[in-house]
């Protein structure tokens, strides 16, 4: 039986929450950073995950 492409879960990738811990793992890996500064981005730039990126992308 195939998959209903209809009831599909409705997460919103496009932000990244810090009270999930592996997504604050993941940015901690992935820009080599502190979980304190990982948590500062979240908050500062209210969980955007484009916002996060762009800012740790320029800032290496």
């Amino acid at each position: 039986m195939a998959d209903n492409r209809q009831k599909q879960a409705n997460r919103d990738r496009s932000k990244v929450s810090a009270s999930e811990d592996h997504e604050v793992e993941y940015l901690m890996f992935k820009f080599d950073i502190s979980k304190k500064r990982a948590l500062e981005l979240i908050i500062k730039h209210g969980g955007s995950r484009k916002n996060v990126e762009a800012e740790l992308t320029h800032s290496l």
